[in-house]
């Protein structure tokens, strides 16, 4: 491995844990700031109107995966013509999203008291629609400006996009902060949200345009490379459907039949999940290039021990961050927003962090599938999936509340991740189910059962009521799950898949994080 790559991939894979991280503990820290200064009719509010503009995401069409491939593949073979009418054809096509999102903007704004008047009181329809405007025309114009985002990866220089997003997170927080404490409210807070990203991706433009040649005009708009965009951006388009159907409909569903303050209750034993699933997610990442190499190889016996190996990594997270969920899930809520929280949000994180936690131990099986161009099916059940969630949510929430808004988000995603995940990658990897259970958890599950003991000893000596407490019993049970991580290592238990040594693994990694900066393919 040269020193050049060596340093490209410490830079991009580092930079990219330190934004996820700094952007995790920003939110943990200045949720709490904003829902305590604005109250919970306002903070309902605030998550409500981002769950309606966060369906703006669907315009996208997969088009930004499209970028990031064409770019890699241009800048690599020196095609400079054909880098420009990709991305003038980029930005022509984000340009009419845009558009289109502007009127849909207005749209919403105008008739927002009529769509929710259960969740608005009169006197918050105006503010409602001064938000909708605000942030909708925000995310418009992110569209074409998101475009040098993706010529970024393409690059190869996420150590840009991440050192432009944590100085906008950084901005953001302080901002805010300032804002409230000098008496501001939701419509000052949501100036700063949403013209800090608009910054950045205006420093990420002016990065671009220094580092790259391009051209602009007219006679670069292609028709090929339109159908060349649409074509690759299909089936990703079906994944984001599905997703936003899956995770982004709670807000919607409670603030239509129950009211804006619900959703700030549904929201701070959700949002504890979410975080979960971003820290699995950034790990599960590198196993779309390591599933992608063995495919092309023909090598089915690695794509089995990448597929085993990688849940089994993702698990010892997951589960780790599930038990402590589930023991010491009222202190983190008492400690993070306060006790008067903590009856409602916490079935909330109950009802969730099951179906959340088979959903993310098995957060390589979709990757391999993405790596072997095999997510198709994957695909149509999420989008059947995130159907029977809307449905079941809109059912089950005028019964039940909040509550039962998060079980019709809980037995669709739990039926997936039990009954399909497992038996398609199986079937299409043709692995007996048994050995793949036996190989991928019983080692995870091992590993906590130590740290769930010590929790539990913990919370009976004493219960965390403040952030001193709860570290104290956080680092007592990390020690515990520490010491049986390093003996699993130490024994190579930990990567050991059939056969495969430790040396042969860190051969397999070490070749995979090249391949994340060197292959065409990105999904």
């Amino acid at each position: 491995m040269k020193q050049l790559e060596k340093i490209a991939i410490f830079k991009n894979v580092g930079s990219s844990w330190f934004a996820l991280g700094l952007n995790i503990l920003v939110g943990i820290f200045l949720s709490p700031y904003i829902l305590h200064h604005l109250g919970d009719e306002a903070f309902g509010l605030w998550v409500l109107i981002f769950s309606i503009t966060g369906y703006y995401g669907l315009f996208d069409l997969g088009i930004r995966s499209s970028i990031i491939r064409y770019v890699a593949k241009y800048s690599a073979t020196h095609e400079s013509d054909e880098l420009n009418r990709l991305i003038n054809t980029a930005l022509f096509a984000y340009s009419g999203i845009g558009t289109v999102a502007i009127l849909v903007t207005i749209t919403v704004a105008y008739y927002a008291g009529a769509i929710f008047h259960k969740s608005l009181p009169g006197n918050s329809v105006h503010l409602a629609q001064w938000l909708i405007l605000i942030v909708g025309s925000a995310v418009a114009l992110g569209f074409p400006l998101g475009v040098f985002g993706g010529i970024l990866e393409g690059l190869q220089r996420f150590y840009v996009l991440n050192f432009t997003s944590v100085s906008a997170t950084l901005a953001r927080a302080l901002l805010i902060v300032i804002a409230l404490r000098h008496g501001r409210g939701l419509l000052a807070v949501a100036l700063i949200t949403v013209s800090l990203p608009l910054l950045a991706a205006l420093v990420n433009a002016t990065v671009v345009l220094r580092i790259l040649p391009l051209r602009f005009g007219p006679e670069y708009l292609n028709r090929e490379s339109l159908r060349r965009i649409a074509s690759y951006s299909g089936t990703t388009f079906i994944v984001i459907v599905a997703s936003r159907l899956r995770f982004r409909t709670d807000a919607l569903v409670i603030g239509t039949f129950v009211s804006s303050a619900a959703i700030t209750y549904f929201t701070i034993g959700s949002r504890l999940v979410d975080y979960a699933s971003e820290v699995v997610g950034s790990l599960a990442q590198v196993f779309v290039p390591m599933s992608s190499k063995s495919d092309a190889t023909g090598d089915l016996t690695g794509l089995r021990k990448i597929f085993v190996a990688g849940n089994r990594a993702c698990a010892m997270i997951v589960f780790l961050i599930a038990a402590v969920l589930i023991i010491l899930g009222k202190s983190v809520i008492e400690a993070w927003v306060g006790v008067r929280y903590v009856a409602t949000s916490y079935p909330v994180l109950l009802v969730l962090v099951f179906p959340f936690t088979l959903m993310l131990a098995q957060a390589a099986s979709g990757r391999v599938l993405f790596g072997m161009a095999k997510h198709r099916t994957l695909a149509v059940v999420s989008l059947l999936e995130g159907g029977a969630n809307l449905l079941l949510s809109i059912l089950l929430v005028r019964r039940f509340g909040i509550l039962g808004d998060a079980f019709g988000t809980a037995i669709p995603l739990a039926c997936t991740t039990l009954f399909f995940l497992p038996q398609h990658l199986c079937r299409v990897l043709k692995l007996r189910i048994g050995v793949y259970l036996r190989e991928a958890f019983v080692l995870p599950l091992a590993l906590c059962a130590p740290l769930v003991a010590v929790l539990l000893l913990m919370r009976h000596w004493f219960v965390a009521h403040t952030y001193l407490q709860l570290a104290i019993h956080l680092l007592v049970g990390s020690a515990v799950y520490g010491v049986g991580i390093l003996w699993a290592i130490w024994t190579r238990k930990a990567w050991q898949v059939d056969g495969i040594h430790d040396q042969d693994t860190a051969n397999l990694v070490a070749v995979s994080l090249i391949e994340t900066y060197r292959r065409e393919e990105e999904v």
